[in-house]
């Protein structure tokens, strides 16, 4: 009977060692770029969940400030309490100045004040969708088809990155703006550019250089992916990973029901 020993078929007894070592880094590269993709896929999410999250709930909080400060603005004119009076003086610093409002509550704004969609909010009628949504199922497998394709680390030379780095930034743009069609013409402008030239061997020294680099970029992007997970949207979004929409209305209905509350207190001072 012959014995055979179980050998990886696409290696050979004279394979060379650098072989062995590109393919390890080709692997590497690509574990990378997949990493890379979920990275940048939670970046977009939670970037358009804080744009949400400040749009919709941004006045009700506004509103929570100034009611806070009116009650302990009241309550300080009716005890005369040095205590009270400081209170309100914290309370009141804590409200936002005018000049700042616009740059949290972006288009709630209006030249009259608080927009009609602000003070719907405010009331539980309805308003209309805000104009930055998740990225779809499909925009997300374009995305991520082109990043496989057109990553700058699949360069082979300095002229072929800038291309794909430039290219990448177009891309990344129509992601976090989760526009479809704009994504299939990169694609089809990828497919129509020039073909990458096919990869040479490298040296063994180049190969243990471009693994401790994709080590090292590796480290930085888990930093930055625990940064968002840790940041207070990240943790908000990872609560409610597929529906993060009802998150947002429940939010929005305690909230609701806090400037219901202050409103009442603040109308006791009153009587």
């Amino acid at each position: 009977m012959n014995e055979q020993t179980a050998k990886d078929p696409s290696a050979s007894d004279d394979e060379r060692p650098e072989a062995r070592l590109e393919r390890a880094v080709r692997a590497a590269e690509q574990a990378l770029i997949e990493f890379e993709i979920a990275v940048e896929t939670f970046r977009v999410e939670v970037e358009n969940f804080s744009r949400l999250h400040h749009q919709k709930l941004g006045p009700m909080y506004s509103r929570l400030d100034e009611l806070d400060a009116l009650i302990a603005e009241a309550r300080a004119a009716r005890t005369g309490d040095p205590e009270d009076l400081r209170k309100a003086r914290d309370a009141r610093a804590l409200v936002m100045p005018m000049p700042g409002v616009d740059e949290l509550f972006h288009d709630w704004l209006d030249s009259d004040g608080i927009s009609d969609d602000a003070g719907a909010m405010l009331t539980e009628q309805p308003v209309r969708p805000p104009e930055r949504v998740r990225p779809s199922e499909e925009v997300r497998r374009l995305y991520r088809e082109l990043v496989r394709q057109a990553h700058p680390d699949l360069a082979q030379d300095d002229a072929e990155r800038t291309r794909r780095d430039e290219f990448i930034a177009r891309v990344n743009s129509a992601y976090g703006r989760g526009d479809e069609p704009l994504l299939r013409e990169l694609a089809e402008e990828w497919a129509a550019g020039p073909a990458p030239r096919e990869e040479r061997p490298s040296e063994t020294e180049e190969l243990y250089a471009r693994l401790e680099w994709l080590a090292r970029r590796k480290e930085l992007l888990a930093v930055v992916a625990r940064e968002l997970e840790d940041s207070a949207i990240g943790s908000m979004l990872r609560m409610a990973p597929e529906d993060p929409d009802r998150l947002l209305e429940e939010i929005a209905e305690q909230l609701l029901g806090q400037v219901s509350e202050r409103e009442a207190e603040l109308a006791g001072f009153a009587e």
